[in-house]
């Protein structure tokens, strides 16, 4: 998807993708040296989940056409007046186990910062943005999960 026109001074880089997404990348996005904190949060494609009877083979991730907007939006919200740098990416498409499905990136002057606007972004991402996946088990089985699934 492309990037979109209006993005805030806090946001170095907010992408849906289908490619893979490249860790290294999200944390050089934010490297600054004004920042003395800087955390990434990893989020993988796991092998069960709770509602699974089998194990989990594979997730399908889709989005709204707009996911990308929206991301900026809650990129914003989060960073508020920190003045916190944010680098945050979630995957489409189908992934297996072990995949990287979002990545977000945060520097901040100071950890706690760094902390809480991560915290707050990875959250709001899980429950808002406009992505919904179906999990794939073992058995075949199939099970879609909406916004905060």
């Amino acid at each position: 998807m492309s990037t979109p026109a209006h993005t805030s001074p806090s946001t170095r880089l907010a992408r849906i993708s289908g490619e893979p997404l490249d860790v290294a990348a999200h944390e050089a996005a934010v490297d600054d040296a004004h920042m003395g904190a800087a955390i990434t949060f990893v989020g993988r494609v796991r092998d069960h989940d709770p509602d699974a009877a089998t194990a989990v083979v594979a997730l399908e991730y889709s989005s709204h056409p707009d996911a990308e907007k929206a991301l900026n939006g809650l990129i914003d919200e989060a960073v508020g007046d920190t003045g916190a740098l944010v680098a945050a990416s979630h995957r489409i498409g189908r992934l297996e186990v072990g995949d990287v499905a979002i990545v977000v990136s945060v520097a901040a002057a100071h950890r706690g910062e760094a902390y809480e606007v991560s915290r707050a972004l990875v959250e709001a991402i899980k429950h808002r943005l406009p992505i919904w996946k179906r999990q794939i088990e073992a058995d075949g089985t199939t099970a879609w999960k909406g916004l905060g699934g």
